[in-house]
């Protein structure tokens, strides 16, 4: 007897089965070829940015290369030609890339505007918008030393990471100014700073040495 009532049971199990099939087994399906569509794209997509990455490491590279190789002129082209067609990161550091060499080759305006414009891109990071002004600062230092100095005060906050280098800068700034006391306190401030970095302050040590005999 138990063997009909497994059957029964058996029975009963596979005609749920099949209703339930014929209502829902296309969504089933429909399930099915949703997944493995979304995984050929997850796929593809990972193989296409690491073709990109590699790609544009490899021009990335190439322009390093031509700076090396002193072709600073062409060097700087390669990275400004690049730079709309890398990813986020990248396109920041190459913009970089080719302010320096901008300035190396003698064009201090056109590097200017480009750190200028990496300072006032609320998409770049802003450790990166702070080198961009303490670079810009730089050089607009000789010309303009009043306009540099307004520049760095912000960056020589404590909290700032580039607050040692824009500290040095601001005594730099002071001296073109014609302000020997202002470098000389600045200078003792960097020289006293246990976080900057040690050759930063045992510059800073020299000049206040220098300036302390003046």
């Amino acid at each position: 007897m138990s063997d009909i009532f497994r059957e029964i049971e058996e029975e009963l199990r596979r005609d749920n089965f099949l209703k339930l099939w014929q209502r829902y087994g296309k969504y089933v399906i429909a399930a099915a070829v949703v997944v493995v569509v979304a995984a050929a794209v997850i796929v593809g997509w990972r193989q296409y940015s690491l073709h990109q990455r590699q790609a544009e490491g490899v021009r990335y590279g190439a322009a390093l290369a031509l700076a090396t190789q002193g072709k600073s002129k062409e060097a700087a082209q390669a990275f400004a030609a690049m730079s709309p067609d890398l990813s986020s990161g990248r396109a920041v550091l190459a913009r970089f890339e080719e302010a320096a060499l901008k300035a190396k080759n003698g064009d201090g305006e056109g590097a200017l505007a480009l750190y200028q414009s990496l300072a006032a891109d609320g998409a770049n990071p802003a450790i990166y918008r702070d080198l961009a002004r303490l670079l810009a600062a730089r050089l607009t230092l000789i010309k303009d030393p009043k306009s540099a100095l307004v520049q760095l005060k912000p960056l020589t906050d404590p909290a700032n990471p580039w607050h040692a280098s824009a500290l040095e800068l601001t005594a730099v700034g002071a001296l073109e100014d014609g302000d020997k006391a202002a470098a000389r306190k600045t200078y003792q401030q960097l020289a006293d700073d246990l976080n900057a970095p040690a050759g930063l302050r045992a510059r800073a040590a020299e000049m206040v040495a220098a300036l302390a005999q003046q």
